[in-house]
């Protein structure tokens, strides 16, 4: 029999079959319009690069973007030609309220930070069902304030929050929520409800806008849309400059959106038609003469009163204005629909679809929650899957259009392509593409959508693949192979997890499947695309980051940020070169990555064996080079990087971080299958065995059977494994309350410092914002807890507790007394992580760190922050506020007690 709810979990997961497989277009209408779009790379043509200065936050709401755009609470087509989004006023601000409000990376004390408070509260893969919330003052929105007193900061200093200047003091604030529903593919209901938190009446003035993405101030001679009252208005009301009703009126209007690609479309909804350009105001910001409807012309209209909307009801940029009153306490709403339809429904069938597609989302994430979980992490669940999806953004940056400029506009200066991505004239992106998040990062990062797609793969597998195949296709992945990194620099160097990621997706996939009685196993044909490429990409890494051909690897930048004592992107200052602990260890996983998806491979098509055995080989070199003496330090029991000087000098550099860790990442299980399966591969390694004993000998269980006769090729063997472990597991090192931190505690009073020539260097550590300049910005891995690195940690402990099993236990804590298996070490790292969100006994969550409000209040404790990075010693939340990305990471440590643990 099937019940409500069983038809509610289909519902969304026909939706994603009939966009997967049947060419339905419900992905193509979605919350892919970012948070913001000012000070980004693509829109800087500047000489210097100093993009935050070129397109400040200042330009935005008067300046027109060239490749995307931004809104509040907003959606758009997947080619974002039309977007529409809220924007508010609360009667006093000195400019309408269209996007969050942040500083720049040389504003903000700690680097770039967002300082409005909003909330991704729901999201469907398709799309289907959507919610957004903000919390906007009813005072004066205080920018001058928080730029200021944040330019009087310094680094010892904490960044001074939208909270700390006192705006919200007295609850004077509106609690705004946008829910987006589809009826079908093409139809949106959009409900907007304000609920007021003061103690007395306000007023505000909601202003729903549509408007088209700017393309024909660039490409001359393309087709210009158009935006217009549809036919045949409703009564008009006094002092409307297009004759619609009055901003206080319930009379319903139409706008009519006419562009080629898509066609026609209305936007129905109540208020006053305000229409006007998306082009740069000129005259404003530089004084010349321009358009007499520029971008910000509704906003001047609304606020100053100014005659800068368009009387004849036409334009590009358009907005229904409504004006409410709303009681103490009370709520009011509005309700638009964006369809083909001029007569849309706005009343019983707009509530039904509203309330199936909510009831529908509560049964897709019912399925996705553990049986046993609890409340509080079903909500956390909830809410992560919702910045994962909200974080889906268009991202359009043709680099070399970008260089040349564009036809009829000042040609750019030449020295931008010695700025920056110089080196990647052949990318061209215009898709969808998971972000970090989409106000600090409105980019894609090569290494953090890896982590990505293992959080989307349990709501859109087929999303999730797509992306990883994405970063390998020729208008992305350099013709050297070398993967872009991200839009600041495509040529820096981070760690090569991809592989890793699609093994992870194509398990997590393959798990779902099953669950849901489907047949098909793995899907090969995704892993051998991804293949293909990746081998690439691991052949520009041999060739380019191994210096001396040893087989040990100096990436650079690596991700890691500041967390050794030199910035690893710059030419050190002394000659010699930096041995890298953490690029060798990487590219040690990396081999095995391969060497397990061609072992998968292999077992269908057999030519995969002969690639299974390259990679099995250059594993092993790999952890010969690191279990020798090059980076192992055997009275310390921990891997560190080297400086090898030109004098023939090594001086290891004895910093107990997690870099020095990720040699336990390299770890990967042969089952007996593999052996019996594929003689090819089983013959050769046997014969490496044997007549390389000086490589096998490094390759810890290789020839050794383990639990259910497994093998294990890893760079550590047990005794180093345990030694390792025993400063990781240390509370006094790198454990905490909340996960593994990125540096040891014991830096906190015994700072180590490095003489070099009468230059001096040191490191210490730093659990919460960085204080220190190497890297600018709030880069900080010199202590916080960071979700990528702890959740390959637990990875690895799983697969070591899978070939030890019970034949290894360890102390955990170090210190304690207490011996526990891996398995149950890597399940007690993720209830730490877990934890960072969840109210612990004291009705507290560790995220929200000593802030009362965050903590006590109603309205604001159960709206959760996926931070960038965490206090080390608190688990406070730190850095980017939105970055679910990849610490979006805790959905799969919640929802893969579901699927069966991670394997």
């Amino acid at each position: 029999m099937t019940t409500a709810a069983d038809a509610g979990r289909a519902a969304e997961q026909g939706r994603l079959h009939e966009a997967d497989h049947q060419g339905v277009a419900w992905r193509r209408w979605g919350p892919y319009l970012s948070e913001r779009a000012w000070g980004t790379v693509r829109e800087d043509y500047s000489a210097d690069g100093d993009a935050w200065a070129y397109f400040p936050f200042e330009h935005a709401s008067s300046r027109a973007y060239r490749w995307s755009e931004d809104g509040l609470g907003g959606v758009c087509d997947d080619q974002q030609l039309v977007c529409l989004a809220l924007a508010l006023w609360n009667g006093v601000d000195p400019i309408l309220k269209e996007r969050a409000y942040g500083l720049t990376n040389a504003q903000g004390n700690h680097g770039e930070d967002v300082k409005d408070y909003w909330w991704y509260l729901d999201a469907t893969p398709t799309g289907s069902y959507l919610r957004w919330r903000y919390h906007y003052p009813q005072d004066p929105f205080p920018y001058d304030d928080l730029r200021g007193t944040n330019a009087a900061r310094n680094r010892l200093q904490p960044e001074y929050e939208l909270l700390d200047t006192g705006v919200f003091a007295r609850d004077r604030y509106w609690v705004v929520t946008v829910t987006w529903a589809k009826a079908d593919p093409d139809d949106l209901c959009w409900l907007i409800e304000v609920r007021n938190a003061g103690a007395d009446a306000a007023t505000i003035e909601l202003l729903p806008t549509v408007w088209f993405r700017n393309r024909w101030t660039w490409t001359p001679g393309s087709a210009r849309p158009t935006l217009a009252l549809s036919p045949g208005p409703p009564a008009t009301g006094p002092g409307s400059p297009s004759g619609t009703p009055a901003p206080d009126s319930d009379a319903p209007t139409a706008l009519r959106a006419e562009l080629p690609e898509l066609g026609g479309w209305y936007l129905v909804g109540t208020g006053e038609a305000l229409f006007c350009d998306n082009e740069t105001n000129l005259h404003h910001l530089y004084g010349v003469p321009g358009p007499a409807y520029p971008k910000d012309g509704i906003g001047q209209h609304v606020i100053h009163g100014m005659a800068t909307v368009n009387p004849a009801g036409t334009g590009t940029k358009a907005a229904l204005r409504r004006r409410l009153t709303v009681a103490a306490g009370e709520t009011a709403s509005i309700r638009l629909r964006w369809s083909r339809r001029s007569d849309a429904d706005l009343g019983d069938g707009f509530e039904r679809v509203v309330a199936e597609r909510r009831r529908e989302a509560d049964e897709f994430y019912a399925a996705l929650t553990p049986e046993d979980a609890t409340a509080d992490e079903a909500l956390v669940l909830r809410q992560a899957a919702a910045g994962m999806l909200w974080s889906k953004q268009f991202f359009h940056y043709n680099v070399e259009r970008w260089f040349d400029g564009d036809p009829g506009q000042p040609a750019p200066p030449p020295q931008r392509r010695e700025v920056r991505n110089g080196d990647w004239p052949h990318l061209d992106n215009r898709d969808l593409i998971s972000m970090p998040d989409p106000w600090e990062y409105p980019w894609y990062a090569s290494w953090d959508l890896a982590f990505h797609c293992v959080a989307l793969a349990h709501l859109d597998p087929e999303f999730a693949k797509r992306q990883l195949i994405l970063l390998g296709r020729e208008w992305y992945q350099h013709p050297n192979g070398q993967l872009p990194a991200y839009e600041w620099n495509f040529s820096d160097v981070n760690p090569p997890v991809q592989a890793w990621a699609a093994l992870r997706v194509a398990e997590i996939d393959a798990a779902k499947r099953e669950a849901r009685g489907e047949e098909g196993g793995v899907d090969l044909a995704f892993l051998e695309r991804v293949f293909h490429k990746l081998v690439l990409n691991f052949t520009w890494w041999v060739n380019r980051k191994d210096a001396a051909g040893d087989n040990v690897f100096a990436g650079g930048f690596l991700g890691l940020d500041n967390i050794g004592l030199f910035d690893r992107s710059r030419p050190l200052p002394v000659a010699g070169r930096l041995e890298q602990s953490d690029g060798t260890a990487w590219m040690a996983m990396f081999s095995l990555n391969l060497l397990e998806i061609a072992l998968l491979l292999a077992h269908h098509n057999h030519v995969y064996e002969d690639v299974a055995t390259k990679f099995l080989e250059h594993f092993t070199y790999i952890a010969a080079a690191m279990g020798g003496q090059e980076l192992w330090d055997d009275e310390d029991g921990f891997f560190y990087d080297v400086l090898a000087l030109d004098d023939g000098t090594r001086r290891p550099i004895r910093v107990v971080s997690i870099a020095g860790a990720i040699a336990l990442f390299a770890a990967a299980i042969v089952e007996d299958h593999d052996l019996a399966d594929l003689p090819d591969f089983r013959r050769r390694l046997e014969w490496f065995c044997r007549y390389k004993p000086e490589y096998a000998s490094h390759v810890a269980h290789l020839q050794e059977p383990g639990h259910e006769g497994s093998r294990l090729l890893s760079v550590v063997d047990q005794t180093r494994l345990v030694r390792m472990l025993h400063r990781c597991l240390d509370p006094g090192e790198l454990l905490s309350d909340h996960g593994v931190r990125s540096l040891s505690a014991r830096l906190r009073d015994n700072p180590y410092t490095m003489q070099l020539d009468g230059h001096s260097a040191s490191i210490d550590y730093e659990p919460a914002e960085s204080t220190n300049y190497l890297f600018g910005g709030n880069s900080n891995w010199r202590g916080p807890v960071w979700f990528p690195l702890n959740y390959l940690l637990i990875e690895a402990l799983d697969r070591y507790g899978r070939y030890f099993h019970d034949q290894l236990r360890v102390e955990h804590p170090t210190g304690s007394g207490v011996q526990v298996t891996l398995s149950e070490v890597a399940d007690d790292l993720g209830r730490r992580l877990v934890s960072i969100f969840l109210r612990g006994a004291d009705g507290r969550r560790p995220v929200f760190g000593g802030t009362p409000l965050f903590q006590q209040d109603p309205a604001w404790r159960d709206q959760v922050w996926f931070h960038e990075y965490f206090h080390g010693d608190n688990g406070a939340g730190l850095g980017a506020s939105h970055q679910t990305g990849w610490t979006g990471l805790v959905l799969d440590l919640i929802a893969d007690r579901r699927l069966g643990g991670r394997h």
